[in-house]
This record gives C-alpha cells, sequence and structure tokens, in this order.
C-alpha cells in the first residue's frame, strides 16, 4: 500500500471487519471529500475485491453505511465495500439548496462542462481515476477483480460506469436505477446546467443511450420496487430491458411487487447482490 494522503475520521469493528470513514483532498473537486469502506476480515491476509457503491439523489456516504446492511455478506464473502459521496461539497461549490435533483448530493456521476460547475462537478473522474487510485494505494484491494453497483441516480453512475469500463469491472448490478436520464424528467434539468443543451454530449452518461451506441457489458442484474413512486416517470426499467434485449446483453430485472424506493427495500436484497458480485469477483 502506498502513501496517498487521506484523514481517518472514523473506525468500528463489525462483522469481524473494519467499517472506516476517511477524508482526503481532492484534486479532481478541488474540494475535500469523504467516503466510507468497510474491510472484511479476509483482508488481513491477502487483498480482496473491491465492490463499489453508488448512492442516490441527496445521500452522502452515510446513508447506505447506516441503512445498507452491507456488512455481514461482505464479511461472508470477504468483498471490500467502498461508498464514495455522491457530489463535491464546501461553501466554494454552486449549489441550489432548495433543489434536491440538482447541485449537492446530485452529482450525477459525470464530468460537467458548462460553468460555474465544470470546477467542482467531476465525479465521473473522481470515482474512476483520483477515488480508484486512492483505495488502491491505501487498502488490501485486488484491483484485478472489481464490481459496482448502485442506487437510484447511482445506479445510473454504476450502469454507465461499467458500460465504459468493462475491462475493469467485472459484474454490474443496480437498485431502482435511472436507466435513461437524458428523457426523464427529474434528470434532465440536470443534465442541461451541467453538460449544456446540446443534447448529443449528455448520451455518454446515459445507460440506454450507451448500449445503443455500442457500448456492452457482459450481464446486468437489477432489483426494483414495483411500489416506487418514481417507477414510471424517472426510472423506466424497462426501457434499459429492451436496450439490453436489442443488444443481446443478459439482464436479470426482478421487479419486487410492495417494496417502495426506500433503504428498506435496498436492505432486504443487499445480501443477494453482495453475494451475485462475489460469484463473479
Amino acid at each position: 500500500m502506498g502513501d496517498l494522503p487521506m484523514e481517518t475520521v472514523s473506525k468500528a469493528t463489525s462483522h469481524g471487519g473494519v467499517q472506516g470513514v476517511y477524508r482526503h483532498a481532492s484534486t479532481v473537486t478541488g474540494t475535500q471529500m469523504t467516503f466510507a469502506v468497510f474491510v472484511p476480515p479476509q483482508a488481513e491476509h491477502s487483498p480482496v475485491p473491491v465492490l463499489w457503491y453508488l448512492s442516490g439523489l441527496t445521500c452522502t456516504h452515510a446513508n447506505v453505511m447506516e441503512k445498507g446492511e452491507y456488512r455481514a455478506a461482505a464479511a461472508e464473502h470477504g468483498v471490500i465495500i467502498v461508498a464514495p459521496d455522491t457530489s463535491p461539497r464546501g461553501v466554494d461549490v454552486p449549489d441550489e439548496p432548495e433543489n434536491w435533483q440538482f447541485g449537492s448530493g446530485a452529482g450525477f456521476y459525470l464530468d460537467a462542462t458548462q460553468e460555474p460547475y465544470a470546477a467542482h462537478y467531476r465525479m465521473y473522474s473522481y470515482i474512476v481515476e483520483e477515488l480508484t487510485a486512492l483505495i488502491a494505494a491505501q487498502f488490501p484491494a485486488d484491483m484485478s477483480r472489481q464490481g459496482i453497483f448502485g442506487h437510484s441516480m447511482g445506479g445510473h453512475g454504476a450502469l454507465t460506469i461499467a458500460l465504459k469500463h468493462p475491462d475493469r469491472f467485472k459484474s454490474c448490478s443496480a437498485f431502482a436505477p435511472i436507466v435513461q436520464p437524458s428523457t426523464a424528467d427529474w434528470s434532465r434539468p440536470a443534465l442541461t446546467k451541467y453538460l449544456g443543451a446540446d443534447e448529443a454530449s449528455w448520451r455518454a452518461y446515459d445507460a440506454v443511450a450507451l448500449i445503443e451506441d455500442g457500448k456492452r457489458f457482459p450481464e446486468f442484474l437489477v432489483d426494483q420496487g414495483a411500489a416506487d413512486p418514481f417507477l414510471a416517470t424517472g426510472l423506466r426499467p424497462e426501457l434499459l430491458d429492451d436496450a439490453c434485449r436489442a443488444a443481446g446483453i443478459p439482464l436479470a430485472l426482478n421487479m419486487r411487487e410492495g417494496y417502495d424506493h426506500s433503504y428498506y427495500f435496498i436492505s432486504t436484497f443487499m445480501a443477494d447482490h453482495v453475494a451475485w458480485h462475489a460469484r463473479r469477483l
């Protein structure tokens, strides 16, 4: 392990492993960034696979850490879980505090090109480059075995990052992902502000568009609550199903009756997802 600088905010023993929260100065976002990492007990003996979890709108690293119930499964299967923040934060970071679909907590895992957002809102490069290097340097991680998953906006991030980096990620799943943000009511305004009015540039951060444009991944797992209030307007998993069928990409799409968009839903199926990834890692 290397010496890329980071500060330990907290550590706690859980399921024989260590749940930590860390902070570092990001050159990519120009801010302090906080992230959570669970290291399972198996990592005491040798490097273990890494599973990235990307959170949804309004969330920080803490939501899945406190409500996601992933540690027992991660300890059982010997997998590191990395939970980054969802956006840059700070007094100098432009924001719309009254808008939960934009700004703080709503980075959409893209690199903004429009001012005043381009300087800080670079969550795509932060995840794919900077935080990846930090994890590789500071934790007992086998970076040749990486998977990625996420919820809602984070499901969108997981799908798009996996599609653009199939050489890096061996598995990808999602809970209630925004599968086509370029046409969803609750994400179009954010893409306009971050990326500009030219919708062609949005396709690089749209899972359905990436598949239509030729990007491929071996398979996907998606769990979606059938009672999710955002199902028809924001999420629309049938669009991903159609795109995957047309492209010949296997998709296991599980519609879960009675479940909504909350962490009650996510925590119910979290162990299934961790085990699914572990088999592929």
